[in-house]
């Protein structure tokens, strides 16, 4: 297939100087994805039921105070096209991560061929979901694991611009460390910036070699104003 806008995008990223960020920090900022009219665009699509498979309401469930809605499959343009331009360029960090561990690396070298493995599984179900914050709004720290079969990295999206439409709302990052305090990070996304970070844990040197350190993520407090954004995982859910 022709390459894609989004797909140069991805392409032109210093994808060396993010694999040694994403392994210093278990996060790394990748450049802008989406203009900001693509961004807008992607944004209207919220309030389209039709596109979504289902709808979460964080404060009840006590996740946080917000909306997210998973998208329906096929996707919409261009999130299938960013998800498929971004797994091989993750997929090198993530077999590196494993090899650390000591772990058998399950990904295939295509996106298609591992969501093929999640479906035979029973973890058939879609996963790119939209959120919506409004003022106060935040999300709690948590792992997006969705059943057995994981790929450990995952990316998000803003599609808001945080310097006329928004404020706080900074994307974290907390790493538990052995024997340790936790780590903490936080990132305030520039409008189409994606953002590429741990799903679950991550290799840390240890005394021993290598060890995992759990990853959660979340986003603090939006102070004001409305803030989307998007989330790209590479694996589906049971």
């Amino acid at each position: 297939m022709p390459p894609t806008p989004w797909t140069k995008r991805v392409d032109a990223a210093d994808w060396g100087a993010i694999a040694a960020a994403v392994d210093d920090f278990g996060g790394a900022l990748l450049p802008r994805l989406l203009t900001p009219t693509e961004a807008r665009r992607l944004r209207t699509l919220f309030t389209d039921d039709d596109l979504f498979r289902s709808t979460v309401d964080m404060g009840p469930r006590r996740y946080g105070s917000g909306q997210y809605r998973y998208f329906r499959a096929p996707y919409p343009e261009p999130i299938e096209q960013l998800k498929q331009a971004l797994y091989p360029r993750l997929l090198p960090i993530a077999r590196d991560w494993w090899t650390r561990l000591g772990r058998d690396a399950p990904w295939p070298d295509s996106l298609d061929e591992w969501l093929d493995v999640c479906h035979a599984a029973g973890q058939t179900r879609s996963t790119a979901l939209m959120l919506r914050y409004a003022t106060d709004d935040w999300n709690a720290l948590h792992r997006d694991l969705y059943g057995d079969l994981v790929f450990p990295l995952q990316v998000v999206i803003n599609l808001s611009d945080p310097d006329t439409e928004f404020t706080g709302g900074e994307f974290m990052l907390v790493e538990q460390r052995a024997r340790a305090q936790s780590r903490g990070t936080a990132t305030q996304l520039p409008q189409g910036h994606g953002y590429v970070f741990t799903t679950r844990d991550r290799p840390v040197r240890s005394a021993r070699g290598w060890s995992a350190a759990a990853v959660r993520h979340g986003l603090s407090v939006v102070r004001s104003g409305e803030r989307f954004a998007l989330g790209l995982i590479f694996h589906d859910a049971a």
